[in-house]
């Protein structure tokens, strides 16, 4: 399996990363929202009425 930050082998302990270094890449990613899930707006109800 390919490390999904630079593409060197993973290493099993930090695995799917090869290192520290990418997990933290891949950590810092999520924090600043660069990762997102789809999904449609949703609406409250209660506003509605």
């Amino acid at each position: 399996m390919a490390c999904p930050i630079c593409g060197k082998p993973a290493v099993e302990k930090y695995r799917p990363f090869c290192s520290r270094r990418c997990a933290d890449v891949d950590l810092a990613h999520w924090l600043r929202g660069d990762y997102r899930i789809p999904a449609e707006p949703v609406t409250n109800k209660d506003e509605e009425e």
